[in-house]
């Protein structure tokens, strides 16, 4: 096999390689992003569901410290608990994308920002996992990964693999039954 053969193979194999990882752009990495952030939410529900409230103890930023703590710990576990199974499944994945970044902003504000900072400097301590140090500084970093991950999910659905893509294409068949019943009436 000459070296010219060789390449074009190589190419050729390439390109099939790219074609097939476009085939499944629109179905795999949603699923994966989704089945991950279900994951993680839904395990941080059962812990409240089955944990004690220790809302309480925290001061929420207006207007959700306009709520109990007992109902604000009823809404973050039913939104954690339900928004898990959903987006495991495709369903409504816009809607619980939404609640669950407004939740994890608040948990942000509430939980995981820094007490105190005076610079930027400062502020960029609490980028970190866990705030072994007890410093003040917060520990924002994953759920900042966690809005992170939610942003494809909400500009781009939940893939061709879930339930809303199956809504969506039973509706568009449904209307183009419907258009084509009111043209053949004409």
């Amino acid at each position: 096999m000459t070296t010219t053969n060789l390449i074009s193979s190589g190419l050729n194999l390439y390109k099939e390689c790219i074609n097939q990882l476009n085939n499944l752009a629109e179905s795999v990495p949603q699923l994966f992003l989704r089945l991950l952030l279900a994951w993680e939410f839904g395990e941080s529900g059962f812990e409240k569901l089955h944990g004690t409230n220790w809302f309480a103890d925290i001061s929420f930023p207006f207007p959700f410290n306009l709520l109990p703590p007992d109902v604000s710990w009823g809404i973050s576990t039913f939104f954690e608990i339900i928004g898990a199974f959903a987006l495991a499944f495709g369903f409504a994945t816009r809607f619980f994308t939404i609640s669950l970044m407004i939740l994890t902003i608040v948990a942000i504000s509430a939980v995981h920002w820094p007490e105190h900072w005076n610079s930027l400097t400062e502020l960029l301590k609490g980028y970190r996992i866990v705030d072994e140090d007890g410093d003040g500084f917060g520990n924002y970093k994953l759920p900042l990964i966690y809005l992170m991950m939610f942003l494809p999910l909400l500009f781009g659905g939940a893939g061709k693999l879930s339930v809303d893509y199956l809504i969506k294409n039973k509706f568009n068949l449904m209307r183009v039954s419907v258009t084509r019943i009111a043209v053949t009436d004409n």
